[in-house]
């Protein structure tokens, strides 16, 4: 909300500067008390408005995925609520456009708790039913209020519901994916902040009213702009370094600890990986093959699949081109893999294939099989450029019987480390 007066320094300020120079302390509250209304609002604006169109810019540039769209949600409010706002302060008779802002200002901290909810895989209709209702409940206020209600109407339900939201928020971003950020720590501290600064204008406003010296010093229009501004500019850069680092290979790192509840979230999100098993799973049956194929003297072929720079293209061409690369790489592997081999995760960012093999040149072949299958299904994304491909190959005749061993070979030959040139009876496929 806004108030008429301007802002006037402390009484005594004067007296406690810490130079013991009263000409300085009564030159810098005169600038002080120069910040009118409107200049402030003006400087306030173009701070958010330039903040929010660098965000809103980048959110469609980078196709960014829903947790980016509701916090662009939140910094397109920002600068509809201070322009509504500077139409108020220049035109005391649009007292309609205080109900405009102070909606745009509660949508404004309601989205960001929600789009932390959906960072957290939270979300809710329930929860964004009650961010629009608190919303309209703003704008409501002011509008039974009318013109009889002075710059101040709605005051006490907007303070209330800012408070509310920005406590939400806080604790959203000390729980789930977000409590392991350290970024998500700091947009904890500054709605946290934010959330009791709100409490406090609440307390003060309902104490002494709107024209109390106290009120009209520290928490009203022209002071509550620089908090604003400092809230917005700490937000943005929190909620881009949250969004940029959402990539799918954090995605295929969570998969590991979710187990089967990630897996069936990507084969809901991609429709091609419903045969792809979690690394548990993966294991249990690698196991298995390798105790089947030693009672029939059998040799068992273990290759590691593995594409690089899904980090870099995710930074390059959003969140949403990295998943469709991803999901080309783990169609290729499926599609080129033999019918009876199994395809798994092994919790690390990498595919694996294990399946029965006569010897060490069908396990190159099956190698560049794969490696062309998957070129094939990289090649047919549009516009994405091909990341680097890496197949390693570790054979049970000299790695032996165990698990941890052949997974680490095949590891390490996709990676092109020492342990390519034994993993297969001297084959040394290459890096594709």
């Amino acid at each position: 909300m806004m108030a008429t007066s301007r802002w006037r320094a402390p009484p005594g300020w004067a007296r406690r500067s810490p130079y013991g120079c009263r000409r300085v302390a009564r030159a810098a509250r005169s600038a002080s008390m120069n910040l009118d209304l409107a200049s402030v609002l003006v400087m306030t604006a173009l701070v958010v408005a330039v903040s929010s169109i660098v965000f809103i810019a980048e959110t469609v540039i980078r196709r960014d995925d829903g947790v980016g769209r509701v916090w662009a949600v939140a910094f397109l409010a920002a600068p509809v609520a201070l322009l509504a706002y500077l139409v108020w302060a220049y035109d005391r008779s649009a007292w309609w456009a205080i109900a405009v802002g102070n909606a745009a200002f509660v949508t404004t901290i309601s989205a960001i708790w929600l789009g932390c909810r959906r960072y957290n895989a939270r979300a809710s209709r329930a929860a964004a039913a009650a961010a629009g209702v608190a919303a309209v409940v703003t704008a409501v206020m002011v509008v039974v209020a009318g013109p009889q209600g002075g710059d101040w109407a709605g005051a006490r339900t907007m303070f209330t519901l800012l408070a509310v939201f920005s406590t939400l928020g806080c604790v959203e971003c000390l729980r789930g994916a977000l409590r392991a950020s350290r970024t998500a720590w700091a947009l904890a501290v500054v709605l946290g902040l934010y959330g009791v600064y709100c409490v406090v204008r609440l307390v003060v406003f309902s104490v002494e009213g709107p024209n109390g010296p106290f009120f009209q010093m520290w928490l009203s229009t022209i002071p509550s702009s620089f908090v604003t501004v400092t809230f917005t500019i700490v937000s943005l850069v929190a909620a881009s370094v949250l969004r940029a680092g959402r990539t799918p290979v954090r995605g295929l790192q969570e998969m590991d600890a979710a187990r089967g509840r990630a897996a069936r979230e990507m084969a809901r999100a991609t429709g091609a990986d419903s045969g792809v098993l979690v690394a548990e799973q993966f294991w249990i049956a690698l196991q298995g093959l390798l105790t089947r194929a030693q009672w029939h003297d059998e040799l068992v072929a273990v290759l590691a699949v593995r594409i690089d720079d899904l980090a870099q293209i995710s930074q390059a061409f959003g969140s949403e081109a990295a998943q469709e690369v991803a999901q080309a790489w783990r169609r290729g592997v499926r599609h080129s893999a033999p019918a009876a081999a199994r395809v798994g995760e092994d919790g690390q960012g990498l595919l694996l294939v294990t399946s029965v093999v006569g010897s060490a040149a069908e396990a190159r072949r099956l190698a560049v099989r794969i490696s062309r299958g998957v070129f094939e299904q990289l090649q047919a994304v549009p516009g994405a450029i091909l990341p680097a491909v890496g197949v390693g190959v570790a054979l049970s005749d000299t790695q032996g019987p165990d698990v941890d061993r052949l997974v680490s070979a095949a590891r390490a030959a996709s990676l092109g480390g020492e342990a390519v040139s034994d993993t297969a009876d001297g084959f040394d496929p290459p890096r594709l």
